[in-house]
């Protein structure tokens, strides 16, 4: 009887262990093929239902070819674990993608990979997510993609669009050619995401690399991003302003490139954004280098920029930005007539005050770029406390783009101030200051080169040790 007991009181013990241990989810055995062609959407999302269901785990995307996919809906308690040498590779078929990324604002993308209301959901591995972006471009440009023509609704898919999800890891992964965003954190909290390489067409528009919307205790570290768009863009849409600030965001050892701004906040800002640090970056080959772009009434506050390299220079008024190594503005939103300007502003309203940028600091900043540091407002109160520590520019002519320009996209009013360049340009602000900082101009020296500081409507303007 005592055996007896022992035997089962162990098999009890083996069935609980094996209950709550891993499980693995091969998508082969449901079905997938990796042959490129087959859309083998059924079969993962199968495979993730099934993963979900028993309680968590592994989806397997193995490693031995490459797996074609419509959109798949991800879920809680899954790990979707791509081998080494795996792909997983977009559906080309503009078709199969009619979920909107925005809600009922279809003209801003549809999701492929995406998951709503999901907790302890990761994606690990060393394969790599394919987004197939050119297939979803028009003709090849000098320095980018012809947009295809779309009116309310548009096609592109976007590669990862997490929704109110909680307990979000995204580790050593490869996501990549992407047709308009590639990861959306939307109203998220606690998240990781280190270690990831994201790799963009340089040609392809919209193609952000990490968008954190309306989300909280985000941790971005150790990641190589390329993107057309924004690298790392902080922002509130409107289409999901019921989540509340975006807040507690810290991104650390990140090497970037972008022909948009390689770490943004704005210009999407419905709400507040706070509480950030970006430290320990390098930024290359890009067109504008740090930016604060606030076009609407959420307000951006408590920002902490510090050793940074940034590497600039100028690019087509296809993408914003004239190389302003670092950019702080507050201007009100231009009205217009693109495919989703109805969601630009606050519903019945066609008029609003700008937000306030205030307390934003950047400490051991170096740059080289064919511009300098760019602040402006529409109104003195709508930039305060701004500090510049051992900021340091060189100012050099590397291409044969017009200079003299800084890029004021989207605003009511000129679009751009042009005619000379500056280390700080300075236009309406409260409390700015400059400490221990550089401005050294190159061995080319057009003649649009002006001098250390233009500064007019600023209270409280202090420089020491300006050189």
């Amino acid at each position: 009887m005592r055996l007896k007991f022992l035997v089962a009181l162990f098999g009890i013990g083996l069935m609980t262990s094996c209950h709550t241990s891993k499980s693995d989810f091969d998508i082969r055995d449901y079905g997938a093929k990796g042959d490129s062609i087959t859309d083998n959407a059924e079969a993962i999302q199968e495979a993730i239902d099934d993963c979900n269901k028993s309680g968590g785990g592994r989806v397997i995307i193995p490693g031995d070819g490459v797996y074609m996919t419509g959109p798949i809906t991800v879920a809680s308690y899954v790990d979707l674990h791509l081998e080494a040498n795996a792909k997983l590779l977009a559906n080309p078929d503009e078709k199969v993608y009619n979920k909107s990324a925005f809600r009922d604002n279809k003209g801003e993308g549809m999701m492929w990979i995406s998951g709503t209301n999901i907790v302890q959901f990761s994606i690990s591995g060393k394969g790599k997510i394919d987004g197939n972006g050119v297939a979803f471009m028009g003709k090849e440009l000098e320095d980018s993609y012809e947009l295809k023509p779309v009116h309310e609704f548009d096609p592109r898919p976007h590669v990862l669009t997490l929704i109110n999800g909680k307990d979000i890891r995204i580790k050593d992964v490869t996501i990549g050619n992407s047709a308009y965003w590639t990861v959306h954190l939307v109203g998220c909290n606690d998240v990781v995401v280190d270690g990831v390489n994201i790799l963009n067409n340089l040609k392809i528009r919209n193609g952000d690399g990490i968008d954190v919307d309306h989300s909280k205790n985000v941790r971005i570290s150790n990641c190589f991003i390329e993107s057309g768009d924004d690298c790392i863009c902080l922002k509130n849409r409107r289409e999901y302003q019921e989540l509340g600030p975006c807040e507690n965001v810290l991104v650390t050892n990140c090497t970037m490139t972008s022909r948009s701004c390689a770490i943004k906040i704005g210009s999407e800002n419905m709400d507040r954004i706070s509480h950030v640090v970006v430290n320990n970056c390098i930024i290359r080959d890009s067109n504008r280098g740090i930016g604060i772009q606030n076009r609407d009434e959420g307000t951006v506050e408590n920002v902490i920029f510090s050793n940074i390299e940034v590497d600039c220079k100028l690019f087509s008024n296809v993408w914003w930005g004239k190389s302003e190594a670092i950019y702080v503005t507050a201007y009100t939103r231009k009205a217009g007539d693109h495919k989703d300007a109805g969601w630009r502003f606050p519903k019945g309203m066609a008029d609003y005050e700008v937000g306030a940028v205030t307390d934003i600091s950047f400490n051991n900043i170096k740059c080289e770029s064919e511009n300098g540091v760019f602040l402006g407002a529409e109104a003195k109160d709508k930039i305060q406390n701004i500090y510049f520590d051992q900021v340091d520019l060189m100012i050099c002519k590397r291409t044969n783009y017009e200079g003299g320009i800084y890029d004021k996209r989207p605003c009511k009013g000129d679009e751009f101030v042009k005619g000379k360049t500056y280390g700080f340009y300075l236009d309406n602000a409260s409390n700015v200051n400059i400490r221990n900082s550089t401005v050294r101009w190159g061995d080319t020296r057009p003649s649009y080169f002006a001098d250390t500081m233009f500064s007019q409507n600023i209270d409280g303007l202090q420089t020491v040790n300006l050189k």
